[in-house]
């Protein structure tokens, strides 16, 4: 039997999650950069849900400097614990944060500071039943296996994109070799690889050099039967969603 794939794509505004649902999308992936201006918007995200049918998951926002703890304790867990109070208004059950912890870039010492920092915020999120991913930025498989060792519920959102960076092979393979049960949610764009921040292009899939035929066939067979969220805007969504759903089914799932 085929496995079941649930797309959706990235809305910023209440606009982009009627457009995502116009196009028959089954979830918006909302970012919230700033979680102290966002619930002016929470009636109406609730609206379109009761409306639609449509649901939400989460994005929160960047960590700002990665070795700074200073700001890490400061800025980004006060917006971290304010977007987990958020998300149950709006049913959203998953949150993806970006946390580098890449060994290459950021100091032995803030990766431990950082892994004591996440036990922390698991128990807030378990505590109101809500699963967090980390989302993979530079890192590899051996990158995030002491993180996984260490903190058993933590979760990944597998960004097929970033994998592309700062290596010669997209690194999803390896996450799906080592780290199937963690995968619990997906980020798909396309880029030319490269090495820089400047480098993730966010590219509709097809007009980049990633594998996706390698790369969804893999996940059948690991038997992936989550939710993928078009990283792209909803304009770009509409003209390459026929794209991805051919290849999708080609490999093996149903969407």
């Amino acid at each position: 039997m085929r496995n079941r794939i649930h797309l959706g794509g990235t809305a910023r505004s209440p606009a982009d999650v009627r457009a995502l649902h116009r196009m028959g999308l089954q979830f918006a992936e909302i970012p919230i950069p700033d979680p102290e201006q966002f619930p002016r918007h929470i009636g109406e995200y609730q609206a379109i849900m009761d409306r639609s049918g449509i649901t939400y998951l989460c994005h929160g926002p960047r960590e700002g400097d990665p070795n700074n703890v200073d700001t890490l304790e400061t800025v980004y867990l006060p917006k971290l614990l304010k977007i987990l109070s958020i998300m149950p208004q709006l049913n959203m059950q998953l949150l993806t944060i970006h946390l580098w912890v890449d060994p290459r870039f950021v100091s032995p010492d803030v990766i431990a500071h950082k892994v004591e920092f996440l036990k922390r915020l698991l128990n807030r999120a378990d505590a109101s039943g809500i699963r967090v991913c980390i989302e993979n930025l530079s890192e590899n498989a051996t990158h995030l296996s002491r993180i996984f060792e260490a903190l058993p519920s933590l979760n990944l959102t597998l960004d097929l994109g970033h994998a592309q960076l700062l290596t010669a092979q997209n690194t999803s393979f390896g996450f799906m070799e080592r780290f199937p049960e963690r995968i619990q949610h997906i980020h798909l764009h396309d880029n030319l690889g490269g090495t820089s921040v400047k480098d993730d292009l966010h590219l509709p899939v097809g007009k980049g050099i990633i594998n996706f035929e390698g790369i969804f066939k893999n996940l059948s067979l690991i038997g992936y039967n989550r939710t993928i969220t078009l990283e792209l805007r909803p304009e770009e969504i509409r003209e390459n969603l026929d794209t991805v759903m051919k290849r999708l089914v080609d490999s093996g799932f149903r969407v």
